[in-house]
């Protein structure tokens, strides 16, 4: 391997806390009897709030769009998300979170006390810090 291609010892830390994230954010999830697709497309159409075309959602979310088509389905019979249709091209369709799903996106984010208790021991430099240094690195991996 490469040097550019051996993880650091910065790349298994970041592995660790993605993992450790994620089984928090799948604990608050399951709590309010979602799938992490489901909560993922949640705070997908909440982060930022709006009405999203399920293409694009599927894209995001790394997954197929006639999947993403079922999650919806379900997720539309528990009143969280709204479907609407573009009016000029009927087959492109949007989604967006109902009240009802902006107030379970604040609730998952809410029941990841793990990832909060953890980020709060960072003082106010060491998060400004942190902030600036994935600000950089997040989008790079979200152009891929």
């Amino acid at each position: 391997m490469s040097p550019a291609t051996t993880p650091s010892p910065l790349a298994l830390l970041i592995s660790r806390f993605v993992s450790a994230y994620m089984h928090d954010f799948l604990t608050a999830a399951e709590e309010h009897g979602l799938t992490v697709t489901q909560a993922k497309l949640l705070l997908a159409l909440n982060e930022p709030l709006g009405e999203q075309p399920m293409r694009a959602l599927a894209a995001q979310l790394a997954c197929d769009p006639s999947n993403l088509t079922g999650v919806a389905d379900r997720m539309e019979s528990r009143g969280l998300v709204r479907r609407t249709v573009n009016p000029s091209d009927r087959r492109v369709k949007y989604l967006a979170a109902t009240e009802e799903g902006q107030a379970l996106a604040a609730a998952i984010r809410a029941g990841q006390v793990g990832t909060y208790r953890a980020l709060a021991e960072l003082t106010g430099t060491e998060e400004a810090l942190l902030e600036g240094m994935l600000e950089r690195v997040v989008p790079k991996l979200e152009a891929r």
